[in-house]
């Protein structure tokens, strides 16, 4: 299950894992103009942990979904 609201300045996507066992944490994505963070409570350390990515980072990452092993560069279409 996932919800989606768009707040002033964000895009806010939540992924809960309804799986039958071994739960994760619920998964936040924040999606800004310039970066997109993605957020995850760590119950080990009983504290949100963050990473933020480029978009540029995004852009590959979606990417990198649909292809093979190996290394890649994308190129901006002008």
């Amino acid at each position: 299950m996932f919800t989606i609201e768009h707040e002033f300045d964000a895009t806010v996507i939540t992924l809960v894992d309804e799986g039958e066992s071994h739960l994760q944490e619920d998964v936040i994505v924040n999606a800004f103009e310039d970066c997109v963070t993605i957020e995850q409570f760590d119950p080990r350390l009983n504290e949100m942990r963050r990473v933020t990515l480029s978009m540029t980072q995004l852009r590959d990452l979606a990417a990198a979904l649909n292809l093979p092993e190996g290394v890649y560069h994308l190129r901006r279409e002008t």
